[in-house]
């Protein structure tokens, strides 16, 4: 290689190296130069909580339906709204649709009334729902002797028949 070629090859490199440069430096000016952005301020509102009221189903007792909310405030924007919500069906509607409990198993059954009883804790509320936080049912108790099942007295009778055969 020759001295010349060397010398252009040589001021090549030298000028790439300072294109790098100030590129470099530019875009650490650009960077610098940004302003960051204020974080959004929060508005301190006269609004109040929004209140819902109970989930109604759009047809029958459970599924999808609606509930309604409001809220007061002299400066509110929106004092009202509905808002889309969903019973589940197989939540027992005794205690409300939207209250669901723990139960416990049945009690003994109490001869004076006839009735067997058992409780239960709540385990979930939709939608800040009112809930009793501890609810009993009572059912009849039915028959107080439980009949033997038939599978067991089916057997009983074909064992007895089987005996009487040998002993024939």
């Amino acid at each position: 290689m020759s001295s010349q070629q060397y010398q252009q090859q040589r001021r090549k490199f030298a000028a790439a190296f300072l294109a790098l440069i100030f590129i470099l430096a530019a875009v650490d000016t650009a960077e610098a130069g940004k302003k960051e952005k204020p974080e959004k301020k929060v508005k301190k509102s006269d609004c109040g909580e929004w209140q819902w009221s109970v989930c109604v189903p759009t047809s029958g007792d459970c599924g999808l339906g609606t509930r309604e909310g409001t809220r007061t405030g002299a400066e509110c924007k929106q004092t009202m709204k509905t808002q889309r919500c969903k019973i589940p069906c197989n939540w027992k509607k005794q205690f409300g649709a939207e209250c669901k409990y723990q139960f416990q198993a049945w009690g003994e059954c109490d001869l004076n009334t006839a009735l067997k009883t058992r409780t239960g804790s709540l385990k979930r509320a939709l939608h800040n729902a009112d809930c009793q936080k501890t609810v009993t049912i009572s059912k009849p108790c039915g028959k107080l002797t439980k009949p033997k099942p038939q599978a067991e007295s089916k057997k009983k009778k074909k064992e007895g028949k089987k005996q009487e055969k040998m002993l024939d």
